[in-house]
């Protein structure tokens, strides 16, 4: 068993860069925005001495508002608590000892889990003449800067004492990653959370409530599976300056790791300008699609009828893509989704063979071959060259490349003959094998 590491701190203490810093990699928002994290952000950390912890950041921990979004936040913290092995309370060394921190450890103590004072910004001048009064909260404590790296060889020494001894651990990558994506307030992270059976991430009438990409790991029917929520994508003419960016930024990243993409619309709202914008970003990234239409519970069944002859119309690019009509408020449709992900999954993997693939080409080639000039379009081969999506390698005697509208119709042909639903195809142009 993997232990856990959960960082808990009030807004703007550094707790996301700190976990960057131990991940070795920039898997959080750091901004100094405070209130940047929301919800718990996990990834595997290697342990100095060998081993693996699982790092859990978490939001700002504010004790003293009862506001929507930061008594979600604080609820999140304390599932992180619940869950970890090991604490850090980190708190800023150049603003001092604040009563926040104070009750945050009273907290802490309550919970009886080992817990080390993690005093980051070490490195700035003011920070040094409160040092000790950290000491008061009653754990051990380490002076850091995250931001620079001091101290964290300091503090992995500390963390290791209240850790197991390292266990060989298999931590090979999800068979299949699965990337829940739309623009704001779709029900996203209500999704993910039904998918998950448990609040893992916060849920929020307020648009803009998630910022990270949230990972979770589950197993479905014997596959290692990665659901991935992420932030609502908007246009960049529509997204505001700061935080919104950078959660639009990690939302991309998020699609570029992904096998396949479920894309989230409000089936009560329609296909609108911005759903088209995102499918359109998963589509030129090539990966794979599932159209989830959420809040299919408000459709009668003339409004569903409608919403799929708009989904054909506004999104006629993605080619033969599977829609699902669901509910993550009543759980309706849900059985349906991880199944036809996986299949999709499938599809993005596929080999087709080269005997069977040359003939379907050559035959919708030979029906219909391309406008030529002087000499006349020859198909020499064809072979594929890649999967993720699938890639196909055309040698002809053309010297330019095949119009769009062409290799359109030789994608429907490959399509009629292989499993490909939900799937882009990329064709790549050669000169004479």
């Amino acid at each position: 068993m993997i232990p856990t590491v959960a960082l808990v701190g009030r807004p703007n203490v550094g707790k996301s860069t700190l976990f960057n810093r131990l991940a070795g990699r920039r898997r959080a928002l750091a901004h100094d925005v405070p209130g940047v994290t929301r919800d718990r952000v996990v990834t595997e950390a290697p342990r100095p001495r060998g081993g693996w912890v699982w790092l859990v950041d978490t939001g700002g921990f504010d004790p003293d508002t009862d506001a929507p979004i930061p008594a979600l936040v604080r609820q999140q913290a304390l599932l992180a608590v619940e869950q970890a092995q090991v604490i850090l309370l980190v708190v800023d060394g150049s603003e001092g000892l604040l009563p926040a921190d104070g009750e945050l450890a009273q907290l802490l103590h309550r919970a009886g889990k080992p817990t080390v004072v993690v005093v980051n910004k070490w490195d700035r001048r003011d920070a040094r003449l409160s040092s000790n009064d950290f000491a008061s909260l009653g754990f051990p404590t380490v002076a850091v800067s995250a931001e620079h790296g001091l101290g964290i060889g300091e503090l992995w020494e500390e963390v290791e004492q209240h850790l197991p001894p390292p266990a060989p651990v298999d931590l090979a990558p999800p068979e299949l990653a699965l990337a829940i994506v739309g623009r704001p307030n779709v029900g996203k992270s209500s999704l993910l959370n039904r998918l998950v059976g448990q609040e893992r991430v916060l849920v929020s009438d307020l648009p803009g409530t998630t910022r990270d990409a949230v990972d979770t790991r589950v197993t479905y029917r014997g596959r290692s599976l990665l659901l991935v929520d992420t932030a609502g994508i908007r246009r960049k003419g529509r997204t505001e300056q700061g935080v919104e960016v950078l959660s639009v930024v990690m939302a991309r990243k998020a699609v570029e790791r992904a096998h396949v993409c479920l894309v989230v619309l409000d089936g009560s709202e329609g296909v609108t300008a911005q759903d088209a914008h995102v499918a359109g970003l998963v589509q030129q990234a090539g990966k794979g699609v599932v159209v989830v239409v959420n809040k299919s519970d408000l459709l009668s069944r003339e409004g569903k009828k409608k919403l799929l002859e708009e989904l054909e119309r506004k999104l006629k690019f993605l080619k033969d893509t599977p829609s699902l009509f669901v509910s993550a408020l009543t759980g309706a449709g849900l059985r349906q989704l991880l199944p036809k992900a996986c299949e999709v999954g499938e599809h993005f993997h596929l080999r087709m063979g080269t005997g069977e693939l040359n003939r379907v080409l050559r035959a919708a080639w030979q029906a219909h071959p391309p406008p030529g000039g002087k000499v006349p379009a020859k198909l020499y081969y064809a072979t594929q060259v890649g999967t993720a999506p699938p890639r196909i390698k055309l040698f002809t005697n053309l010297r330019q490349r095949l119009h769009f509208s062409y290799l359109r119709y030789l994608e429907n042909a490959v399509r009629q003959a292989f499993p490909l639903a939900g799937v882009p195809v990329r064709f790549i142009m050669a000169g004479k094998p």
